[in-house]
């Protein structure tokens, strides 16, 4: 079972020029409390860079509302939005990825980074190579092949062939993930675990005991 994932934030260097304090009742502070300064976050989770994370500028009603005489800050500071790098985006919201013939399979430790961002799912080392297994308990086979059909639409729409699936009476699913061309595991593979994470479950799980 995969361990929660670890944030690790480090500050950047400044990224915009000061402007001198306006008036405010906190100007009896020294100079090295009240000079503005701008600084943006790096962010990482299980040693995957996930990117930079910055502040915003005002909008004008906000400027038009005083807020700055109303709060410890610089509504004269300059901001700088830095946008985070792909590796921070959902992996459901990336895009199949082509596989090239000279590609590698992802080593363990590549493919465990990567389970962080995908819930439910485990790594297994078979003779073929790495897959991603994920397992689902739902209410009854009827509702096991409204999952497997749901799965398959998820996937469909991606070019991903479909994945390998097993209906196990009397209620669980099983999903296997893994790109054979290269016989492994492949940035693809995550993308659509992620995919199918998003999958509405609720109507198929069994419903749980209520005692009174």
């Amino acid at each position: 079972m995969a361990s929660a994932p670890q944030f690790i934030f480090s500050p950047l260097l400044s990224l915009s020029k000061t402007h001198p304090p306006h008036k405010s009742p906190f100007n009896f502070l020294p100079p090295s409390l009240i000079t503005p300064r701008k600084s943006s976050t790096r962010v990482q989770s299980g040693g995957i860079e996930l990117g930079d994370f910055g502040a915003r500028d005002p909008f004008d009603a906000e400027i038009e509302s005083n807020f700055g005489d109303k709060v410890l800050g610089f509504q004269s500071t300059e901001h700088k939005i830095l946008i985070p790098n792909a590796l921070a985006l959902s992996l459901a919201e990336q895009n199949f990825i082509p596989n090239s013939q000279l590609q590698h399979p992802m080593s363990v430790d590549e493919a465990k980074q990567l389970l962080f961002k995908v819930v439910g799912w485990r790594i297994v080392e078979e003779e073929g190579g790495l897959k991603l297994h994920g397992m689902w308990k739902v209410r009854d086979l009827k509702c096991g092949e409204e999952l497997i059909n749901r799965i398959n639409g998820a996937v469909e729409s991606t070019g991903y062939i479909i994945p390998t699936l097993h209906l196990d009476p009397p209620n669980q699913v099983r999903a296997e993930l893994w790109t054979s061309s290269i016989g492994g595991l492949s940035i693809n593979d995550f993308i659509v675990a992620a995919k199918i994470d998003k999958i509405k479950l609720s109507d198929l799980q069994p419903r749980q005991r209520v005692w009174a």
